[in-house]
């Protein structure tokens, strides 16, 4: 069969365009992948490993019965994902959330990619729209797709693509960690996947420390932007703790450093007022990121504001945060319901260009272009999954379910699905979500 099939080019060798590679290459069709890196370095990337994660280590909640993140996991298991499969094998313990070693992770991801027979690496910078003769193409260029190729996409869509700013949290060394202020716990003791239900670093603040810590963080050096950048918006679900911090002095004790669900056992006789959390980010567990600290705030000040934190005095620090700009498609108005350019169908998109949020949205939809692109090959009937599914509703909202004129990056969540019995409340009705939706998915695979 593949002798006689052309290759689909997938431009972009990260998360979603290596799930789009392996689903097209999967159903017998010839891939070439374009990544630019080593040849073109970004400021997020620090290796040329397909699938590094420049972020977070963490896949969010893994809970397939009462979240939709944890569900989209499933569906996507139940998909042949490689991405969740490499996930799956190399865990770290992070409570209910599915977390990974990185570097073990982006390692898989890239082993599979390059031993798969039907599957070309190529190792350079698609610098503008691809050429003409490649008639199949995947754009998964990400949030740092290069200058040339979105200046070409911007110029051919005529749409100006929205842009916001993506920040990096910092990562500390297990062994420069106070565990004698700090305790491992996770939020109400829940193991979760690889876990122990104790899995997080937790750095409890009293009320006049978390005071003085906010003034830091609000008075803190941050990077200046250049004036091209000043008028860019943040997205909502990835704001810096600084930014957080100016709304409002109990921000973040609502937000990422809520204390509910944890007890300080060197003071258990009350609830901490402030708490800090910290991640395991490698299989060894000798790294640690604070969860929820992305920022924009300079280096030198990141290392005296967080070392404010009670437990992390000594901190040494593996990584320290970082910020880029994240740019994405007005995707309902250019993309068809099976991710093609209306105005040029041979050119699909998947991943974050196409307005979706999160790693596993991300792939999600890597997983479906790879799909619909296999299929057209094949000349078969692209079939989008049903609405009442994870991988679903994030089409349908990036295809068309959102507003064009008010358009902004969007986790997947159950506001996105069809609306099931209004009978159903609570708990109950999130599990009629999912329940739904994996019988409905059964049919579509």
């Amino acid at each position: 069969m593949t002798d006689n099939l052309r290759p689909v080019h997938v431009v972009g060798g990260g998360l979603a365009g290596s799930e789009s590679a392996w689903q097209i290459a999967e159903r017998g069709i010839p891939v070439v992948l374009h990544e630019m890196r080593p040849v073109r370095k970004t400021d997020a990337h620090d290796t040329d490993k397909l699938a590094e994660l420049v972020c977070s280590n963490s896949f969010r909640s893994d809970d397939a019965e009462y979240n939709a993140v944890g569900l989209l996991h499933e569906e996507m298991r139940r998909c042949g994902s490689l991405i969740l499969r490499c996930a799956d094998a190399h865990k770290v313990p992070a409570g209910g959330a599915l977390a990974m070693d990185r570097d073990h992770f982006a390692a898989a991801v890239t082993e599979a990619i390059t031993a798969h027979p039907l599957i070309t690496i190529e190792r350079g910078e698609v610098a503008g729209l691809p050429r003409e003769d490649w008639d199949s193409v995947v754009i998964a260029t990400g949030p740092l797709t290069s200058p040339p190729l979105a200046e070409a996409i911007r110029a051919f869509t005529g749409e100006e693509s929205l842009a916001f700013f993506d920040a990096i949290a910092p990562i500390v060394y297990l062994e420069s960690v106070d565990l004698s202020k700090a305790w491992f716990q996770s939020r109400y003791d829940k193991p979760g996947p690889g876990g122990t239900g104790k899995d997080y670093i937790n750095c409890a603040f009293e009320k006049d420390d978390y005071r003085a810590f906010i003034d830091a963080l609000i008075g803190g050096e941050k990077v200046d932007f250049k004036e091209w950048e000043k008028t860019t918006p943040y997205f909502e679900g990835c704001l810096p703790i600084e930014v957080m911090a100016e709304r409002g002095v109990d921000t973040l004790r609502y937000g990422p450093m809520k204390p509910v669900g944890l007890t300080n056992p060197h003071k258990p006789e009350r609830r901490p007022y402030a708490v800090v959390q910290l991640r395991q980010d490698n299989a060894l567990g000798t790294l640690y990121n604070l969860v929820g600290f992305q920022t924009k705030l300079r280096h030198a000040e990141q290392a005296r504001i967080f070392r404010m934190i009670p437990g992390l005095e000594n901190a040494e620090f593996a990584r320290l945060g970082g910020l880029h700009r994240n740019t994405f498609l007005n995707s309902p108005r250019l993309l068809d319901g099976a991710l093609r350019l209306k105005s040029q169908p041979r050119l699909r998109f998947a991943g974050q260009v196409t307005g979706c949020e999160g790693y596993v949205e991300s792939a999600a939809v890597g997983l479906l272009a790879g799909r619909f692109a296999a299929a057209d090959r094949l000349g078969q009937d692209c079939v989008a999954p049903p609405p009442t599914t994870a991988l679903g509703a994030i089409l349908s909202h990036i295809t068309g379910g959102a507003e064009a004129e008010t358009f902004q990056p969007m986790n997947v969540n159950f506001g996105l699905f069809p609306p099931v019995d209004d009978k159903i409340r609570g708990r109950d009705r999130k599990l009629a979500y999912t329940r739904r939706a994996l019988a409905d998915l059964a049919a579509w695979v």
